[in-house]
């Protein structure tokens, strides 16, 4: 199975109608697009019963992907909100509570910082955050180069396969040690993540920019490119059960329609609004 959606349900404009409120967007989403990327769990632990309603009000093959709270990832920058890690963890996993008992959970993401090398450390806090998340699917993605240099490339995906972590395969711009190549290869039998960030390689580094969020993801893939991922996707649809596909290049306002571009060139079902009616161009 493959599920193609997006990152975030408020900012696509053209998958609703025009005056769309914000507390209709996400059941209008899932009418359209059958996974979703959540990128608000990010910046702040979601409340249970926000997370429960977001469950209740989609259709009901609809599934999830809980981008990690900041603190976890090691990201934030700042004082901690919580006071230990312990209480930090129980907050995330009573907040995916609702949406993993509804059945809508394909994945908590876990997307660890440029500054996360390969390190005996750092796997130690792998080891240790998969176990905090014993019973929640947890994919994996990386955003320094040197887990997949040759000589790390298998023992990345082997370990990742050993303790249960699904991975999250990116399509990047190559802007040296802070991005990934993309690796194809699944390391858990039921799902497989594909993020789609673009490949604007001048924007990807300017985190120190005040505008760098709206320059990083700005990107319009071509047909060309898309069909890049073609034989990509068959190859991990055959060592996965379901295929999530999520594009992340929001800046510009083209996530969307490539999304909707590249479920053509799979033959998956298109959903489009209805053509808006003139009453007075008749």
């Amino acid at each position: 199975m493959i599920l193609v959606g997006l990152a975030g349900w408020g900012d696509h404009d053209t998958l609703y109608p025009p005056g769309t409120g914000a507390k209709d967007k996400l059941r209008g989403y899932s009418e359209q697009l059958p996974i979703v990327e959540m990128d608000s769990s990010f910046y702040a632990v979601q409340p249970k019963d926000r997370m429960a309603r977001y469950a209740q009000e989609t259709t009901e093959s609809f599934r999830f992907i809980v981008k990690a709270y900041q603190g976890i990832t090691g990201h934030l920058r700042g004082k901690p909100y919580y006071e230990n890690d312990d209480d930090m963890y129980s907050a995330f996993r009573e907040s995916l509570e609702p949406v993993m008992q509804a059945g809508k959970l394909s994945a908590a993401l876990f997307q660890y910082p440029p500054w996360f090398d390969c390190t005996k450390e750092n796997v130690r806090v792998l080891r240790d955050t998969k176990k905090r998340m014993e019973g929640y699917p947890c994919a994996l993605e990386f955003r320094h180069q040197s887990w997949f240099v040759p000589e790390f490339r298998e023992k990345t995906l082997s370990f990742m396969r050993e303790e249960g972590w699904i991975h999250s395969v990116c399509d990047e711009p190559q802007a040296g040690v802070g991005s990934v190549p993309t690796v194809p290869e699944a390391t858990h039998p039921e799902f497989t993540l594909i993020r789609m960030h673009g490949r604007n390689v001048g924007g990807w580094s300017q985190s120190s920019a005040p505008n760098w969020r709206e320059v990083r993801y700005l990107y319009d893939y071509n047909e060309e490119e898309l069909s890049e991922w073609l034989d990509r996707i068959e190859q991990l649809r055959t060592q996965s059960t379901v295929v999530g596909i999520i594009f992340n290049n929001n800046s510009g306002g083209h996530a969307a329609g490539n999304a909707k571009q590249l479920m053509r060139m799979l033959d998956l079902p298109v959903q489009e609004l209805p053509m808006q009616i003139d009453l007075f161009n008749l």
